[in-house]
């Protein structure tokens, strides 16, 4: 009974986890000279997960600070990214 009880306790902590975050896809810019970039970072599970308008908030916050413009975000996902979209995001890959 104690194994059950703690099989299910472990369960719920992992299910909880996986719900802990959510991945935001972003094309960003930075004048003089014009850089662009396509990253992805890391939003908590909560309401700016939920909405691109409040993501793209929380995205503006932290790019911010390195003087980079938020031009758009592209999705929204509690899907780990693929393979492909961490190697297109390159450097830019959870960077913030």
């Amino acid at each position: 009974m104690k194994h059950v009880l703690a099989l299910c306790l472990a369960l719920a902590a992992s299910i909880g986890s996986a719900e802990a975050a959510c991945y935001a896809e972003y094309k960003a810019k930075r004048d003089n000279p014009l850089q662009l970039h396509y990253g992805i970072l890391q939003l908590p599970s909560d309401a700016a997960c939920r909405n691109q308008q409040r993501a793209g908030a929380v995205i503006e916050r932290r790019i911010g600070r390195d003087g980079w413009t938020l031009l758009s975000v592209m999705s929204l996902s509690t899907t780990p990214p693929s393979a492909e979209q961490r190697s297109n995001a390159g450097q830019y890959y959870l960077r913030y």
